[in-house]
């Protein structure tokens, strides 16, 4: 078991948007006693996508039975299982006709024995830090290859894939199915600390100023320093600003 416990929080700030479009939150589960998951889901142009993707998680995960002793694919399975049924409802909403909603996702799941599994699709991300030093951070280049090697694109193209609709990875596209990034850790300790956030924070900050503002204070303080500073250097361009913060503390 774990030798350490958790403090935990979320947060969000509108910035400069008309209307917050990301959810974040944190759950537990009976059939899972001892596991945590995150869910941070950063919609598009409405929270429609967003508000799915965090209902499909809950769903799925209070249905998780996790056993005697985690499984690291299993939990890999789960999260995959959750963007591709919660991509499945986005694209039957009658919105998405219309709208067509989309959302980027990042989940993650914390274990008992002291292990993160994650996974993520599109601009959300995933972070991991040991004291004030950021050890994992997820990003792009898994889709960028899968796109040179999968779908024949050169280089550059694949790396330009933000900008174009049909190469988009994201909940709701109804042009491309999303693209999974799943990852795990397994030597959680007291001292450690998980970051999931949307673009309108981390395209804002360094990832060695995340890891120290993490550390250095409480989640809440964290995250309540952090939007203030994302506020003051977004210089009144903000875009929507969402964060679960996980920290590890000895017992």
């Amino acid at each position: 078991m774990s030798t350490y416990k958790i403090e935990a929080g979320t947060a969000q700030h509108i910035g400069n948007r008309p209307q917050q479009n990301d959810r974040v939150a944190l759950f537990t589960s009976a059939n899972a006693p001892g596991y945590v998951l995150a869910v941070l889901a950063d919609g598009n142009t409405s929270p429609v996508a967003s508000d799915q993707a965090l209902v499909t998680s809950k769903h799925l995960f209070d249905e998780f039975r996790a056993g005697d002793a985690s499984s690291l694919p299993r939990l890999q399975e789960l999260l995959r299982a959750i963007v591709q049924e919660a991509h499945a409802v986005i694209k039957m909403t009658p919105i998405a006709a219309s709208t067509e909603p989309q959302a980027a996702l990042a989940l993650a799941v914390l274990t008992p024995q002291a292990q993160l599994v994650w996974a993520h699709v599109g601009d959300a991300r995933v972070y991991h830090f040991r004291s004030e030093t950021c050890t994992m951070r997820t990003n792009d280049s898994d889709y960028v290859q899968h796109l040179v090697s999968h779908d024949k694109l050169p280089p550059e193209a694949a790396k330009k894939h933000r900008g174009s609709r049909l190469l988009a990875n994201a909940l709701g596209n109804t042009l491309k199915n999303p693209y999974v990034s799943v990852g795990a850790l397994a030597d959680l300790r007291a001292g450690d600390a998980l970051m999931l956030c949307s673009d309108g924070l981390w395209q804002l900050f360094r990832h060695e100023e995340l890891a120290a503002a993490v550390a250095r204070h409480t989640p809440r303080q964290a995250a309540e320093r952090l939007i203030g500073k994302a506020a003051e250097r977004a210089q009144g361009k903000g875009d929507n600003c969402s964060m679960a913060i996980i920290k590890l503390t000895a017992r």
